[in-house]
């Protein structure tokens, strides 16, 4: 369908584009910006006015519970929640049951995901079977059925010669290894940054060396071996300096953060807040500033949601024993604009976060609007205010550390391939109709 979105404010990252134009869809294409292509009619008109029109969002850690875990979540349910974020593609992580660590298995997500279309989905791939950190992976094999990197998610791997070996087999064919830092013996037990929250509530802790030491092997390993190595989920200050060194050194060393931690601290726990409940742990405002500073200066490539649907009983639990996680995927968007105005970053420079940047670290042509790409858009209206309300939300894990919080700008539209998979209430009553002049 050859789709003419007119009057909305473009903002591609890519292309450093940051105008009124018009965009033009053929062949699930973009086909032109700015000036229709000669011969162009359109078969649906979009009127874009008062809308920011950007590409679609990219999150690099969606755990989509399949197969497994549909009692927590389902495909359905959270691609359902991806597009009215204005989330186009996103990886998930190995983590399901079995793991991601046979081809079969990743072609069957894959393919689900195909039939769904509302999303493009990159499965990462377990980087030893079982996740149990003792035989590593057909590599080859899961690379040729779609994975996209290599992970052990949140599963540890202790032995150091393993993870040696594994990051060699990958450096030798050039695929990426994405890590999060996080030693399992100094972490054990832990559900909270070793801080006076910890001390206060009595919690078990998480001390901030559990991530540094952790990280610290990574980076070394990555010197050694030559791998791509991505580190998932940093929390920490002495983290993200370690990250930003390696760095300044020449390593190809890559890095995220959740948005929860962008925004959050140990403070948010409150009296026992299971929805704060998270894996890192909330650190301190400290650690927060530091985040924030690593996302300006570029330490920090990208901003996920980190979303880890949890069902209600497991949640409705004392915080040490309530599994950690929470829904994310409708709130990434928001939560970024959130960020962007209170540091005061140009729309330009804060959704390159979730857009051209982790499309790079998926190694994806994705994430930009150039003439040729695949018309993957978000389309959102910066001035709505809305509150997070849990049962409001698409995905069928309704856990959020933000509940009740006030956010600013929502989703109006999300195409996939030229095709519209999400409308919001206010503009669904254009869908019938095929020209909207």
């Amino acid at each position: 369908m050859n789709i003419h979105i007119k009057n909305g404010r473009l903002i591609d990252p890519k292309n450093k584009i940051d105008a009124q134009q018009d965009v033009f869809i053929a062949k699930r294409r973009i086909a032109a910006i700015g000036t229709a292509p000669q011969g162009f009619v359109a078969e649906q008109v979009i009127d874009a006015s008062g809308l920011i029109v950007m590409p679609g969002l990219v999150d690099v850690a969606a755990r989509l519970r399949e197969p497994g875990y549909e009692y927590k979540a389902t495909l359905e349910s959270e691609m359902t929640a991806a597009v009215a974020g204005g989330v186009t593609s996103l990886s998930c992580l190995p983590d399901t049951d079995p793991p991601l660590d046979e081809p079969g298995l990743v072609e069957m997500l894959k393919h689900r995901a195909r039939l769904l279309n509302q999303a493009r989905v990159f499965p990462v791939g377990a980087l030893t079977y079982g996740l149990k950190g003792e035989e590593l992976t057909e590599m080859i094999e899961l690379t040729e059925a779609g994975c996209k990197a290599f992970s052990q998610a949140d599963a540890p791997l202790t032995d150091t010669r393993v993870l040696m070996r594994a990051m060699q087999y990958a450096a030798t064919f050039g695929y990426r290894v994405w890590l999060r830092p996080q030693d399992s013996f100094l972490a054990k037990d832990g559900v909270a940054h070793d801080g006076v929250v910890a001390t206060r509530l009595g919690l078990p802790p998480v001390p901030v060396v559990a991530e540094t030491i952790a990280l610290s092997t990574m980076l070394l390993l990555a010197r050694e071996t030559g791998a791509i190595l991505h580190i998932c989920r940093i929390s920490s200050a002495a983290g993200v300096e370690m990250v930003r060194a390696a760095k300044r050194e020449g390593l190809a060393v890559t890095c995220d953060v959740s948005m929860n931690h962008v925004h959050l601290t140990e403070m948010d726990i409150g009296f026992f807040d299971a929805n704060c409940h998270l894996v890192p742990p909330l650190r301190s405002l400290r650690d927060k500033e530091a985040l924030r500073a690593g996302l300006l200066d570029g330490t920090i490539d990208a901003v996920c949601s980190d979303h880890s649907p949890v069902d209600d009983d497991a949640k409705q639990l004392p915080f040490a024993e309530a599994e950690a996680g929470a829904t994310g995927l409708e709130l990434l968007l928001p939560l970024v604009l959130k960020w962007a105005e209170q540091e005061k970053v140009p729309l330009l420079d804060a959704l390159s976060r979730v857009t051209i940047n982790p499309a790079q670290l998926l190694g994806q042509k994705m994430g930009h609007l150039s003439v040729g790409a695949h018309a993957d858009i978000c389309m959102f209206n910066p001035k709505i205010n809305w509150k997070v309300e849990p049962a409001a939300l698409k995905s069928q894990g309704k856990n959020t550390p933000f509940n009740g919080y006030e956010m600013q700008g929502r989703v109006s539209y999300t195409l996939l391939d030229g095709q519209i998979v999400f409308a919001s209430t206010r503009y669904a009553d254009c869908l019938p109709n095929p020209l909207q002049q």
